[in-house]
């Protein structure tokens, strides 16, 4: 059966990166029987720039009718003055909540052949394996009411942190059914300690262990400790699951135990849709110099065969070829440490060979 991917390679590296992940692609269709088809459209800057809309109905169309969704990096200094709802930023959002993308997986695998580029002691990260689950469409960044005031003569901003139970039982369900498939471990993430609405986390989360998932360990960690404990001891956690802002945080930081961010891949889910993307942003200072390290948007696209097309299959022999192609020596500047470095098409075109010899 076919399969129809919606492509969007947004802003500033996206369409550099995305452009070695439909190399692998290709590769999988001819070599793999994939069979998968893809259309491109725009979102974020390169959108706004288009149609004057960071997420238009032409690309809003494209991903309801598609399989999984396939996304690059938005952002970028030339559209930071614009109105909050034209930034870039707004159509990634837009397109979250519009596909109802409330589960985003973002794991931190440290490989072995990159312990040299963790900027910690080979003994504190090697074997990490964490996946965050980070509930992505509501919390602090959609939130309302929201907005400027002015309060005793200066201006006052202001955000609103909520969630509602439903949203938390949903979350915490993907984190435990994750969490049965890897080592049965669960830290969930909040600040129950000043926080009415992490009050709220807290009981919920224990609440649907209790009932549903007593067979896994649940454990319970303040969000600084937690911060603090990801540099200490990562290898205390298995899944972490957390809120949007924390989630964004704890994630970014988890990927920086790996030596880079160019490595970290995410899956957003949602109860029809999925959409794939590396956690890292638009890079503008190396756009269009053929420096970005496309794995984690390779490595997004086993995920989008995990979860979305149901090739458990070919999903492991992509991440199967990145290692083996990691264990060549082959190296983008972020990895490299100072020595030798491929450019970000030189290292698509590597993995593709490796992948081909394992067909």
């Amino acid at each position: 059966m076919t399969v129809k991917i919606a492509v969007l390679p947004g802003d500033g590296i996206g369409p550099e990166i995305v452009n070695e992940a439909l190399k692998v692609l290709d590769v999988l269709n001819k070599k793999f029987a994939l069979n998968a088809t893809w259309q491109e459209a725009t979102i974020g800057g390169a959108a706004y720039d288009a149609e004057k809309d960071p997420y238009p109905k032409s690309t809003q169309s494209l991903v309801h009718s598609s399989d999984a969704v396939l996304l690059g990096a938005v952002g970028g200094v030339q559209w930071e003055a614009l109105e909050k709802p034209l930034r870039p930023e707004a159509g990634l959002l837009r397109i979250r909540e519009d596909l109802g993308l409330f589960a985003n997986y973002r794991p931190a695998k440290v490989y072995d052949q990159l312990l040299d580029a963790s900027t910690l002691k080979a003994e504190v990260v090697q074997g990490v394996d964490i996946l965050v689950v980070r509930e992505l469409v509501s919390g602090i960044y959609f939130g309302q009411p929201r907005g400027f005031e002015v309060v005793n003569g200066e201006r006052r901003g202001y955000n609103t942190m909520a969630y509602c139970e439903s949203e938390i039982r949903r979350i915490a369900r993907k984190a435990f059914e994750a969490a049965r498939l890897r080592s049965n471990k669960v830290c969930s993430v909040e600040k129950a300690n000043v926080l009415e609405v992490s009050e709220l986390w807290r009981e919920i989360v224990i609440d649907v262990h209790q009932n549903e998932f007593s067979d896994v360990a649940l454990s319970h960690m303040y969000v600084d400790n937690a911060a603090m404990q990801l540099i200490r001891n990562p290898k205390q956690f298995d899944v972490i699951v957390t809120g949007n802002l924390f989630g964004d945080i704890l994630s970014d930081e988890a990927s920086m135990l790996t030596g880079s961010i160019g490595m970290l891949p995410s899956a957003s889910i949602g109860e029809k849709f999925a959409m794939y993307e590396p956690i890292h942003g638009s890079a503008p200072d190396i756009a269009g110099e053929n420096k970005a390290n496309p794995l984690a948007t390779i490595l997004s696209v086993a995920m989008m065969l995990r979860f979305s097309l149901n090739r458990e299959d070919l999903a492991e022999k992509l991440e199967l070829a990145v290692e083996n192609t990691l264990d060549a020596g082959v190296r983008t500047v972020d990895l490299a440490n100072g020595a030798a470095s491929v450019s970000c098409s030189e290292m698509g075109d590597a993995v593709c060979k490796t992948l081909e010899a394992l067909a």
